[in-house]
């Protein structure tokens, strides 16, 4: 009955003051005798008529009409036009007015599929992908101590590596939420976790730098893809007394993302043993492990989406009414179920979709060759996306989308540089600390004696090695100044930081080792000989990785939970608006804070208030980006801001990082006027937590 009913071309929901006739669920139990009858063929035989007090009542036989009553009413309506001929603005006013009659009745449909195991079932399986956007952004940060010594990473080829994944998530957020509009949510979603899964995995395994910096590229804007996609997705199941505090919940996951990767780090990456070697060319260490760990939580959420289904609010833009009346009967009957109440029948037979204006024009199997159909379709998808990105900025978007575009922007300049900066601060402090403790040996005589055991954090100056042997040994940030080396051994030597300048070396011989040219400045070498060079580049875990930097990003990611928590209870309460400027001026307040911050305790406490102050901001901002924009706008709407963020991300991460060791003024300064001049600008926007899902 439902297909049938779905081809009527009357409109059986006329809007009249947020009422829609033929929707009446009042307690939604079945009632023989109350459902209305909507099909026109079943009532040629029975009409209405209409007792003393006009009261509608079926079963009393009227008559057929006469032809002239019917051809004078023909006269007087309208003649009906084609909308090929109609003018475009007529065709979009139509469409507008047909939204916002769906609007409201979606709405009343969400409530009588109430809110349960469907709900919470979608919760955990879009929980997991926002959890796999939290690893990514630790994942490359706790690699990189290892992977500069397993690659032979450069300073600059180090900074690379760490912005080239906020990169990826730019260009994913932009271009995958676009397409979300146009191809569905749930498509795009598995396109994105899909790519982020397999380039991931794939990052685990390549050698080269170049491969991994491609493959973390291409990942990052599989994961920067699927955050517009998942608001907007589980929004769309969320009736709007429970929008802002559902979506907030669903923040959490990107916390517990941050706690996994931490962990995992914590107790993988320090496992030298944890890997595998193919010959001398291919080494498999515990890091890569590490990245392939963390690939798990993008894997779960890949395969669990494909028993979920699209979003029916989107299908219903589409036009395709049919299927998302079955989803959502689903979801009635699912939740039902859950509650006990299985008896409960689905009321709603006929749901009203807007006027389709943008028609895509299939090419037929006959025409051209396959890539010239193909480039038609990507050409014509793209043009539609581009012109979903052009109206976020017409007239009636354009001061919103600036507005939060700015609060976007700033949150993500200070946010993400404190968030670098902290551990670079950290790292300074213990570098501090390590220089003050060095050893300082001068005018040493050594002569006939083996060396086979680590040398570290010293100054050797002045001094005479004749007849000496290092072997088996490590230099550890050891430098030798002004020293002679006369009829010296080394064999089987490496070393991290380790210098000789201005020395004289004579008749010495270099075997199996790691100290190569650019280590010997302004150095002589008179008859010395260097055999066999060790290859490549040579990892020592106990020495290279810093447990404390594990612990602060743990604490760090943990210290959200209070705000989340808050937030999630007090958003439909205060309002998204309270919410994002009251986070924000709290979070500028913090920051101030830090010029107190001179040791590590201090700085590892000042970042978890700082992180618990600002998540509020953060999760009002996914609320309301969400509910400011249209179903068939939305996705983009959140993918052009989140890319926007992004954006702010690499400024902050480059800015702030330079600052270190330097002075603490400017990055405290430049964080704290951002998150004022934000969240000041936060509060001229407007209020949507009373406004259905448009």
């Amino acid at each position: 009955q439902g297909g049938r009913e779905a081809n009527q071309v009357s409109d059986d929901y006329r809007y009249q003051d947020g009422n829609y006739e033929g929707y009446a669920p009042n307690d939604g139990y079945y009632r023989g005798g109350d459902e209305p009858a909507h099909e026109e063929d079943a009532q040629s035989d029975v009409t209405e008529g209409h007792d003393e007090d006009d009261e509608v009542y079926e079963g009393e036989y009227q008559g057929i009409p006469h032809p002239d009553d019917i051809q004078e009413k023909q006269k007087k309506r309208p003649p009906a036009v084609a909308d090929e001929y109609r003018d475009r603005a007529d065709l979009m006013a139509e469409r507008m007015e047909d939204e916002e009659q769906l609007a409201h009745q979606y709405e009343n449909i969400i409530e009588e599929c109430g809110h349960g195991r469907f709900q919470w079932t979608l919760f955990f399986v879009l929980g997991l992908a926002l959890m796999a956007d939290g690893v990514e952004v630790f994942v490359v940060g706790f690699v990189l101590p290892s992977a500069e010594k397993d690659m032979c990473l450069s300073s600059s080829n180090k900074g690379m590596l760490g912005l080239i994944v906020y990169l990826g998530m730019m260009v994913g957020a932009v271009m995958l939420g676009g397409l979300a509009d146009k191809l569905g949510r749930k498509k795009c979603l598995i396109i994105s976790l899909a790519i982020n899964a397999a380039f991931a995995f794939l990052s685990s395994f390549v050698q080269g730098y170049g491969f991994f910096l491609f493959c973390r590229l291409i990942s990052g804007l599989g994961i920067g893809g699927s955050l517009p996609i998942v608001f907007a997705y589980f929004s769309e199941f969320l009736s709007r007394e429970k929008r802002g505090e559902h979506l907030s919940w669903l923040c959490m996951f990107w916390m517990i993302g941050g706690i996994f990767a931490s962990a995992m780090a914590w107790s993988i990456i320090p496992h030298y043993g944890w890997g595998f070697s193919m010959g001398t060319k291919y080494h498999f260490h515990s890091w890569r492990v590490f990245v392939l760990v963390c690939s798990l939580p993008c894997i779960a959420s890949l395969v669990a989406l494909k028993f979920m289904p699209e979003s029916p609010r989107f299908l219903l833009e589409i036009g395709k009414h049919d299927e998302a009346w079955m989803i959502l009967k689903q979801v009635h009957d699912t939740n039902m179920r859950a509650k006990g109440e299985p008896e409960r029948v689905f009321t709603v037979s006929y749901i009203k979709t807007p006027k389709q204006v943008d028609e895509f024009i299939e090419i037929q199997s006959s025409t051209g060759t396959w890539y010239q159909r193909w480039l038609v379709r990507i050409t014509t998808t793209f043009k539609q996306v581009w012109d979903n990105v052009l109206y976020c900025l017409t007239a009636q978007y354009r001061m919103n989308t600036l507005m939060l575009a700015v609060v976007w922007f700033t949150m993500a300049l200070s946010y993400y540089g404190l968030i670098v900066w902290f551990p670079d601060m950290i790292r300074y402090l213990q570098e501090e600390a390590y220089e003050s403790r060095v050893k300082i040996f001068d005018e040493e005589e050594v002569s006939h004696f083996t060396f086979n055991f680590t040398l570290e954090n010293q100054i050797h100056r002045n001094g005479e090695y004749r007849n000496d042997k290092f072997i088996g040994m490590k230099f550890k940030e050891v430098r030798f100044e002004d020293s002679l080396f006369e009829e010296c051994y080394f064999e089987d030597v490496t070393s991290s930081e380790t210098f000789f300048e201005n020395c004289t070396i004579i008749s010495t011989v270099f075997y199996n080792t790691d100290l190569y040219e650019h280590i010997f400045i302004n150095c002589r070498l008179i008859n010395s000989t260097f055999l066999k060079e060790k290859e490549g580049c040579h990892l020592d875990f106990e020495e290279e990785n810093d447990f404390l930097i594990y612990l602060v990003s743990f604490l760090g990611s943990l210290s959200v939970l209070p705000g989340n928590i808050i937030s999630a209870l007090l958003m439909d309460k205060i309002g998204r608006i309270k919410m994002i400027g009251g986070s924000m001026l709290i979070s500028a307040v913090c920051c101030f804070f830090l010029f107190f911050g001179n040791s590590e305790s201090a700085m590892i406490g000042w970042q978890c208030l700082f992180c618990g102050a600002s998540i509020a901001a953060w999760n009002a901002l996914d609320v309301i980006t969400v509910e400011l924009y249209p179903t068939d706008k939305r996705a983009t709407a959140f993918g052009i801001l989140n890319g926007l963020c992004k954006f702010g991300a690499i400024l902050g991460n480059s800015i702030f990082a330079s600052f270190v060791g330097i002075t603490k003024v400017v990055p405290i300064l430049l964080a704290s006027s951002a998150l004022v001049g934000g969240g000041l600008l936060a509060l001229r926007l407007p209020e949507t937590r009373e406004q259905v899902l448009m």
